[in-house]
């Protein structure tokens, strides 16, 4: 279903971004863990309704189902495509 976005694989993650995982995400964002080094990003919930965004979630659900292992949302992604990604979405 859907397309592969480039450097999407299948890979276990762990990692945080330049604050530590115990800062408190503010209201109306929502902590994600990207690449092999599992970095945080805090992006805003309106990121969700994106159909890139979704067609992000859909890999991340056939990598890992529902069960994240750093309490946020672990996706399946290239940090390097994840910020382009997150970069046009902040442009429109």
């Amino acid at each position: 279903m859907g397309f592969r976005l480039p450097g999407f694989r299948k890979a276990s993650f762990i990692a945080s971004q330049a604050a530590s995982k115990s800062v408190e995400v503010p209201k109306g964002y929502l902590a994600v863990y990207i690449g092999e080094e599992m970095k945080r990003f805090v992006i805003p919930i309106s990121y969700l309704k994106e159909p890139l965004f979704q067609e992000l979630l859909s890999q991340a659900e056939e990598e890992f189902g529902y069960d994240h292992p750093m309490g946020g949302l672990t996706i399946p992604c290239q940090e390097d495509v994840f910020v382009e990604l997150t970069s046009r979405l902040n442009g429109q």
